[in-house]
């Protein structure tokens, strides 16, 4: 699949499209950083390099990959969210990484709600996982907000990792967990509403 082919997925905040080389430098600058500490990272230049080029051929082999996340009205990227299976993985994984200055403000939430939404209902997902570092607190946090639940049941990818597995369609289909993160979102679009607490991704 070409960059061209990958399909884009809109929400009320959000633009997913698939990687171009006009955004490298976010990509690198975020896997360069401690912000990538759970996911392989800090990378030096070419470790970044060869890991965005395997974002982009991913969609070539699997069909489906990670979006770049844009900001619907000024196109700025935000992050990454979308579908993981490289080359050993258990499972097919459903990952998220927001850029360290745009944290906090729902738009892994969304982002992913939606990628998760495209898999289940267009390519006949029944069902995904997402293989976290147990120190990761803001990606559990994530994870059990989209209601997945930890299965320590499952393999993990290298025995240093949790599996989280999200729910299946029929178990999101009008259900508590789907309508609650409807609300979260929402609550995030709406400039007026100030939630309590710390926010997190």
């Amino acid at each position: 699949m070409s960059t061209d082919a990958i399909p884009v997925i809109e929400t009320e905040r959000l633009v997913l499209r698939g990687p171009e080389p006009a955004d490298y430098p976010n990509f690198k600058h975020t896997f360069s950083s401690y912000r990538s500490r759970f996911m392989g990272g800090p990378l030096n230049a070419y470790e970044s390099w060869m890991l965005y080029a395997a974002e982009i051929g991913h969609w070539r082999i699997r069909g489906y990959g990670m979006w770049m996340i844009h900001d619907r009205k000024t196109d700025a990227t935000l992050g990454m969210a979308g579908g993981w299976k490289p080359a050993q993985w258990p499972e097919a994984e459903i990952a998220w990484i927001i850029w360290p200055d745009t944290a906090g403000k729902g738009y892994a939430l969304e982002a992913t709600h939606a990628a998760r939404r495209y898999f289940y209902s267009t390519l006949g997902w029944e069902g995904a996982v997402s293989y976290l570092d147990p120190k990761n607190l803001d990606s559990i946090r994530l994870a059990e907000r989209l209601g997945a639940t930890r299965d320590d049941a499952a393999q993990t990818v290298d025995g240093s990792d949790v599996c989280y597995r999200h729910p299946s369609p029929a178990k999101l289909r009008n259900s508590q967990i789907s309508d609650g993160i409807e609300l979260e979102i929402q609550s995030y679009q709406n400039p007026l509403f100030k939630p309590k607490g710390f926010a997190i991704d």
